[in-house]
């Protein structure tokens, strides 16, 4: 009869209702973009040496994009990441989006192209490339962008708004990730000959406007989230640092209305008073930390809370690494946050990009197998992300909990761990698509 699902026991009930919700609480900061085998470098050279052309490159990358977008969805991520895919790094493509291109570079307006884009990257016949120095204590660079009182900007990429079309036209929702507003500004130089009073912040004003016509396209495109990262705040701010965050997102918090926003941050504990403007942020619902290396901010967490509504996306799965998760320890720090946040509130995430670590343990044939068992590539940490958001969500998958638990077991013991054939069998890993761009 109709009324036969009502007769059944409370636990069926609820478990059905859980699988009609369809995907966990989960969340990837972002992925490596350089492919399994290397494809993106490797086109990249083919393009900078004028062996294809600018639309062979293009289809490498929107190939490695369908690829990564397929593989999340259907390991079950529910807050799945765009606009993390970059040909050089992600604030170099912020610089494009603000059209902050130094006169040298002969820019001349419109949509920046490649050959601007990569002359600022690598330089050109006459000009050389900017800056690049290390994003924050990674092995990863980042081109520097110049900035003065001169500086002109223009919306002139739509790179985040196509990506997110892009993914769209797959079947995939995401999330579109901008390097947040305030970290550009803190993470960038002023240019040669530029006053010393001059300070960078003063420019927020002018790349606002651009900023909330970003968002403005992403929300008519569908977006219902968007994640700002946002990593300065783990660096010791000076109070007119942390008041520019209150000041940059109640500026775009009329823009944000209707969006889910998300501030991510990464690689090292949030200080005490950069925690508390960070959570009083306007227009943000939901607030994303590293719990590998944010020891100190997740007991900050369980003592100031979270603000009533509001999500946390805790960073639990090591992005840094190549080793598998704890998962055992991994569930039982995200138990431990439900108090905190409530249930519907806890999104399952990575302590950072997955940029970080190597992309996937598939290619290793050569690993004997107990080796092989204790680590994680990216798409491996992918599955453990779910694997905990199912586990928080009723749904443990108890067969690989146990097999985790047994590899936990067996590298702990193994009298191999310090033992030169794995530091071998480790360091022969191609790890150079992490660092290479």
């Amino acid at each position: 009869s109709s009324s036969t699902p009502h007769r059944l026991p409370p636990h069926l009930r609820r478990r059905s209702a859980r699988l009609l919700q369809g995907k966990m609480a989960s969340h990837i900061v972002g992925y490596p973009r350089m492919g399994p085998k290397r494809e993106l470098k490797f086109a990249l050279e083919s393009f900078w040496d004028g062996k294809s052309s600018a639309e062979d490159l293009e289809k490498v990358a929107a190939d490695l994009r369908a690829s990564i977008w397929k593989q999340m969805s259907e390991a079950g991520i529910k807050y799945i990441p765009s606009n993390t895919f970059s040909y050089y790094d992600q604030v170099l493509d912020t610089t494009a989006m603000l059209g902050a291109v130094p006169d040298r570079y002969s820019w001349t307006g419109g949509e920046i192209g490649h050959s601007t884009y990569f002359s600022i990257a690598r330089g050109n016949a006459t000009v050389p490339a900017m800056e690049m120095t290390k994003w924050f204590d990674t092995n990863y660079h980042f081109i520097v962008p110049e900035l003065s009182p001169a500086t002109k900007f223009s919306y002139a990429s739509h790179k985040a708004v196509s990506e997110y079309k892009e993914a769209k036209a797959l079947g995939v929702d995401t999330v579109p990730v901008l390097v947040g507003p305030v970290s550009y500004l803190l993470l960038s130089k002023a240019a040669k000959g530029v006053e010393k009073s001059f300070s960078l912040l003063s420019l927020l004003d002018s790349i606002l406007p651009i900023y909330k016509e970003v968002v403005t396209e992403l929300k008519a495109a569908g977006a219902s989230w968007i994640q700002f990262d946002e990593p300065t705040l783990v660096k010791d701010l000076a109070a007119h640092e942390l008041a520019a965050f209150s000041s940059a997102y109640a500026a775009l918090e009329s823009a944000l209305s209707g969006l889910n926003v998300l501030i991510e941050t990464y690689f090292a504990d949030v200080p005490a008073e950069s925690y508390k403007t960070l959570t009083s942020l306007s227009g943000v619902t939901a607030y994303g930390f590293d719990l590998v290396r944010g020891t100190k901010t997740l007991e900050l967490i369980k003592s100031a809370g979270i603000p009533s509504g509001k999500y946390l996306f805790a960073g639990v799965v090591d992005g840094r690494n190549i080793w598998a998760d704890d998962l055992a320890a991994s569930l039982s720090t995200l138990q431990s946050l439900e108090a905190v946040v409530g249930k519907d509130k806890l999104v399952v995430s990575t302590s950072c990009s997955l940029m970080h670590t190597a992309v996937d343990l598939v290619n290793e044939t050569k690993l004997d197998s107990e080796i092989k068992s204790w680590l994680a590539f990216a798409a491996q940490k992918v599955v453990e992300v779910n694997a905990l958001g199912k586990a928080l969500a009723g749904l443990k998958d108890e067969a690989y909990f146990a097999a985790n638990a047994a590899a936990q077991a067996s590298r702990r013991s193994s009298p191999r761990v310090n033992n030169e054939e794995v530091q071998k069998a480790v360091s022969s890993l191609n790890l150079s698509h992490i660092y290479t761009h």
